[in-house]
């Protein structure tokens, strides 16, 4: 493993073909699948590609960044939406709802903004919880079981954005696919803000 991989296998990223750490392997077992993000940099739009291991495209996702309610569409390969994603202006706390296509759920991600201690992302109408390193966009999802259902970790030493997704309950593919897209904006959103502030300082 080169030296690059090293460091980002600290997060637990990992590339296409490359074994993940051993950590999450004694934790989790090996995953079912694993996808991988990667944000598009010169666009007027917020714009990511999720590929397989294969790097061809399963899904992609295109928002208007200039739109307050970041209204967001998450299609197939073949173009067909698969899920919505819309901020909530008025609240105290980051909101995001989430409109899967095919069965109509609808659940909400919120980000307790003020919470002192440490990152809180809440997932209502699903039952699942999300823990680990929110900020640093490595962290795992577990269904209401407390069954794992995916990790996702960051790739530090990158000019984009781009993460893998390891995912353990393949039948929730496109749920776990909506989620993660939704955290992406809402860390970029966080990011947007801190920078807002140092500039204003």
């Amino acid at each position: 493993m080169g030296f690059l991989s090293k460091i980002n296998n600290l997060t637990g990223y990992h590339e296409a073909g490359e074994e993940r750490e051993t950590n999450y392997i004694e934790r989790f077992g090996q995953p079912q699948k694993t996808l991988y993000t990667s944000a598009k940099l010169i666009t007027v739009f917020r714009e990511s590609d999720i590929m397989d291991e294969q790097g061809s495209l399963l899904y992609q996702s295109k928002s208007k960044v200039l739109s307050f309610k970041d209204k967001t569409n998450i299609t197939d390969a073949n173009g067909k939406v698969i899920a919505r994603i819309e901020k909530k202006l008025i609240s105290i706390r980051s909101k995001h709802i989430v409109t899967m296509e095919e069965s109509g759920e609808i659940f909400e991600l919120s980000s307790e903004l003020l919470h002192i201690i440490k990152d809180v992302t809440n997932i209502s109408g699903l039952g699942w919880k999300l823990k680990g390193n929110i900020l640093g966009f490595s962290f795992e999802l577990y269904d209401e079981e407390e069954q794992i259902i995916a990790t996702t970790s960051s790739k530090l030493v990158s000019i984009r954005d781009q993460y893998s997704i390891d995912i353990y309950k393949p039948q929730y593919e496109k749920i776990i696919v909506a989620i993660m897209i939704t955290m992406q904006h809402m860390l970029e959103d966080r990011r947007n803000q801190a920078a807002s502030v140092d500039d204003s300082e």
